[in-house]
């Protein structure tokens, strides 16, 4: 289970989400913290991706981070004000402001 937050930045580029279990894919690069123990922290340094925006978390068995969300200049308020996103199911993950086919992996 992932509780996503998201930074909102201006750039063209796309970005694509999905879950199984405790990989997140983003653009098609799978990031596996099945190793991440509870309590733990990944330094965000640590971890080779340019959407990460914070170091990762497990706490209560939720993995923790925020990702940078590309929002165009006529990006909706849902975008550029995005609330977080707690994903318990497996597949894409769906984008706030953004929509499903530019989102989703």
């Amino acid at each position: 289970m992932f509780h996503l937050n998201f930074s909102p930045m201006r750039r063209d580029d796309v970005l694509a989400l999905s879950v199984a279990v405790d990989v997140l894919t983003i653009n098609g690069d799978a990031l596996d913290l099945t190793i991440l123990p509870e309590g733990a922290i990944l330094p965000r340094a640590a971890v080779d991706c340019d959407w990460l925006a914070s170091d990762i978390e497990r706490r209560d068995g939720v993995i923790h981070l925020t990702l940078i969300l590309p929002i165009g200049l006529d990006a909706p308020e849902t975008a550029r004000f995005p609330t977080p996103c707690r994903i318990t199911a497996a597949g894409p993950v769906a984008l706030p402001g953004i929509p499903s086919e530019e989102g989703a992996a």
